[in-house]
């Protein structure tokens, strides 16, 4: 399934972002929703506790759903994030918050994604807790020479498990 509007009529670097949720045997999960939650262009999340959210522009949500098809396949199209202050106080890389849901599933997994080449990847907290061999899962790879559609897959269990955070 797609969804294409999460960033219509918004400033700033558009990107689609594909992939497929497969469990620990690579086999596609037919039943999974994608939650995605993320700062605008300029750094702000459309949320009453974020005190730049008065400089939230327009219609951007920083908010949105995607189910998978019957292959476990997604996709959808937003803006590029821009850095957020960590708890530290100290900028974190551009991200996406991900949260998974599905059948059999007691609790949400909650995950995030990355984008490619970003010099903030090096120095952000949440990244840099992560083994430097795991981090792969958590970015997201252009698709040949489109810049701007990124493919990130999700796996559930087994060699190359998605990173999961607990929240």
């Amino acid at each position: 399934m797609e969804r294409s509007d999460l960033a219509e009529g918004v400033a700033g670097t558009h990107v689609t972002v594909c992939g497929r949720v497969l469990d620990g045997d690579g086999q596609p999960v037919p039943d999974a929703v994608l939650e995605i939650w993320q700062a605008d262009a300029e750094g702000c999340y459309a949320h009453p506790e974020d005190a730049h959210a008065l400089v939230a522009i327009g219609k951007f949500f920083g908010f949105g759903r995607v189910s998978v098809n019957e292959q476990g396949e997604f996709r959808f199209t937003t803006i590029k994030p821009g850095q957020v202050p960590g708890p530290d106080g100290k900028p974190q890389a551009p991200h996406l918050e991900m949260s998974i849901f599905m059948r059999g599933l007691l609790r949400r997994l909650v995950t995030r994604v990355y984008f490619p080449a970003d010099p903030a990847n090096e120095a952000d907290a949440v990244l840099s807790l992560v083994p430097t061999e795991r981090r792969h899962t958590l970015i997201a790879q252009p698709i040949g020479a489109e810049p701007e559609t990124l493919v990130w897959d999700v796996h559930l269990q087994g060699a190359h498990e998605t990173v999961f955070f607990d929240y």
